[in-house]
């Protein structure tokens, strides 16, 4: 009966398993002809393995359907032609892409992408440069799909020629429903909140061996969906300035004189003098989920910051510092890549952002730091692993290398199980005199907030709301720093807490710039204890720490180092809610709305709100500059070093 419930997906089992076979042929050639890359990262267990996994989603995305519609439909012989032809259509599509692999991946190191899919808008100057460059493949390749098409037909309709007696229709439609359910499955290749991903195999600092394990049909349709889901550029919502205007913008607020910049082909690459003169130091930034100012006594909050108002007396602490977004991964773009927002979705889920994308790890990764990132989650999630190995992190501590965490919830080991390790790993480090970079960010403060019991006297009823998060997770500072001030590395490292955005962003007023203040401390061996009552944005504190660890290294960042002290005017910040722009210059604030004219309002702090101000065309032009430019630069390719 089992043999004859299943008859009709008899070719689709064949084709399943023949597509499995090509595509890890194909990945094993790539890993021959990448052998020695694949040796030192360690890498053939994790690409062959993880391999799998991918081909066996692709194949579930491709043939999953066609199982069920064959077990619902009738055995007829035009149902039996259409499936043929998409089990062969399939398979030369596969083989297709894999034949191009080499050739595009030999140009620019990835596996069919975006760029792939662009290119075929241009088919005549694609055809030119494959006769030119590639001739044999150029022919080849459609002869062998072709082939390879050619065969598929006539075996799948030999193999649906091969009838045997049906089954009843009600044990077909259960299998179909069980075949429905596995396909899905075998898909998403997970249980967890979020389906397979390119950064989920993603396990190396090469970008490179990162694309071993997927196939160039996932990959590229993986690009497609994200292309679709792009949103338009700055220069699409709030129109264009010329490039050179928006340059000189960009460089007139960095505070850094035009001498600063000597590279044309990178515009804002600039060499910074650093406050600190002695051997450079460690650096420890810990990224805080969702811990707004609302959260924090010494900014005016709830109190619920034992740990950080204690800690702000005895660093260098902002009072107006603020968000350049609403997501975790618009913070990390500014805070560890100085980058300024855009319109579009944060450069750490952007395929032109997977490599060569500057981050201060790249700067400290050449001068022999070990650069880390410390999560208690899953690091795929907003691809964020793919992000940091593909741009200067060398390794990736995340939910699955904790031994015997205390406490998991929803999205991890709990804080203090991720401060405790990032605590180890710089014990071991400084013992081996090795300088480190440890970017450590945390999960707990966040829905739907699951923290140890027993670890703080609640701020309210029930345990798990918003308010106890954030006093959990100030909890768990606390001990870290504890540990830390007591530690061998203390007097070598500069730390930094920050939070990535607020918990919630929302009001009345086109950007809620009270939503977008958050709490920075800087503080260290050496760190002058002060309340900083300047407005200051995110992307400040990347060329701020490199000055304040030693470093002056030309970087892309057009950020303002806060240390200096020839850094005049009350500050600035820039803030991205969804399509709205707001440019913060003192108190006063411009606001861009796509296809819109600019509005200019006055912050009121008390209140927390914009209140309406005449247009000064001046500041309101600036605001434009300064909106465009990281789309300008992303697009451009400016935001990297030489």
């Amino acid at each position: 009966m089992f043999s004859k419930v299943f008859a009709p997906v008899r070719p689709v089992l064949w084709f399943f398993t023949a597509g499995l076979l090509l595509l890890s042929l194909a990945r094993l050639g790539l890993s021959a002809w990448k052998f020695d890359a694949v040796s030192q990262a360690h890498g053939w267990v994790p690409v062959l393995l993880q391999g799998v996994r991918v081909d066996v989603a692709t194949m579930c995305l491709l043939f999953g359907l066609p199982a069920v519609a064959l077990l619902l439909l009738p055995a007829h012989r035009l149902v039996h032609m259409l499936a043929s032809a998409w089990l062969a259509t399939c398979m030369a599509l596969l083989l297709l892409l894999e034949l191009a692999t080499p050739g595009f991946m030999g140009e620019y190191g990835l596996r069919p992408n975006r760029l792939f899919i662009e290119y075929l808008i241009y088919p005549r100057e694609v055809l030119s440069t494959l006769w030119h460059g590639r001739p044999l493949q150029l022919v080849l390749a459609p002869v062998v799909a072709g082939a390879v098409s050619w065969l598929g037909w006539k075996l799948s309709r030999r193999l649906f020629a091969c009838r045997q007696a049906s089954a009843p229709f009600w044990l077909r439609a259960v299998a179909a429903v069980l075949v429905l359910c596995l396909a899905v499955l075998g898909a998403r290749s997970t249980l967890g909140h979020r389906p397979l991903n390119p950064a989920m195999v993603a396990f190396s600092g090469n970008p490179v061996v990162n694309q071993l394990p997927l196939n160039s049909f996932y990959a590229l349709a993986n690009a497609l969906r994200r292309w679709t889901q792009q949103e338009d550029s700055a220069m699409d919502l709030y129109g264009a300035l010329p490039d050179e205007e928006v340059i000189a913008a960009v460089r007139a607020a960095s505070g850094l004189p035009d001498s600063a910049f000597t590279n044309a082909e990178i515009p804002t690459l600039a060499t910074r003098t650093p406050g600190y003169t002695g051997k450079p130091k460690n650096l420890v930034i810990v990224l805080e989920e969702s811990l707004g100012a609302q959260f924090i006594g010494h900014l005016g909050g709830l109190p619920l910051s034992p740990n950080l108002d204690r800690l702000s007396d005895n660093a260098w602490t902002f009072t107006r510092m603020y968000a350049t977004g609403t997501r975790s991964v618009r913070g990390i773009e500014a805070v560890v890549a100085g980058f300024s927002p855009t319109p579009a979705q944060a450069v750490v889920k952007q395929p032109g952002a997977q490599q060569d994308f500057y981050t201060l790890a790249q700067t400290l990764e050449v001068r022999g730091y070990d650069t880390t990132f410390y999560y208690g989650g899953e690091s795929h999630f907003d691809n964020m692993r793919g992000f940091f190995f593909g741009n200067g992190f060398n390794r990736v501590i995340e939910q699955k290398d904790y031994a015997a965490p205390a406490f998991i919830g929803s999205w991890g080991v709990s804080d203090e199980d991720l401060f405790a390790r990032a605590d180890q790993e710089f014990t071991r480090l400084h013992a081996a005199g090795k300088p480190f970079f440890g970017l450590v960010f945390s999960s707990s403060n966040h829905d739907p907030f699951e923290f140890p019991d027993g670890r703080i006297a609640l701020y309210e009823q029930p345990k798990q709301t918003r308010n106890n998060a954030a006093k959990y997770a100030d909890h768990a500072i606390g001990t870290f720093f504890e540990r830390a001030m007591a530690s061998g590395y203390w007097d070598d490292t500069v730390f930094l807490v920050v939070a990535d955005h607020d918990s919630r962003v929302f009001g009345q007023d086109l950007v809620p710039v009270g939503n977008f203040h958050i709490p920075a401390l800087i503080l260290g061996a050496g760190i002058e204890p002060r309340r900083d009552d300047r407005i200051a944005s995110q992307i400040d504190l990347g060329p701020t720490l490199l000055s304040l660890i030693g470093i002056g290294d030309a970087t892309p960042m057009n950020g303002r180092d806060l240390s200096d002290p020839s850094l005049l005017g009350p500050g600035r910040a820039l803030m991205q809610y969804d399509g709205n722009f707001a440019w913060m210059q003192g108190d006063d604030v411009v606001v861009l709305q796509p296809q819109k004219p600019p509005r200019q309002y006055r912050y009121d702090t008390a209140s927390k709100r914009l209140q309406p101000e005449p247009l000064q065309p001046e500041l309101a032009r600036t605001a434009h500059a300064q909106a465009l430019w990281g789309s300008l630069a992303y697009e451009k390719g400016w935001y990297r070093l030489p």
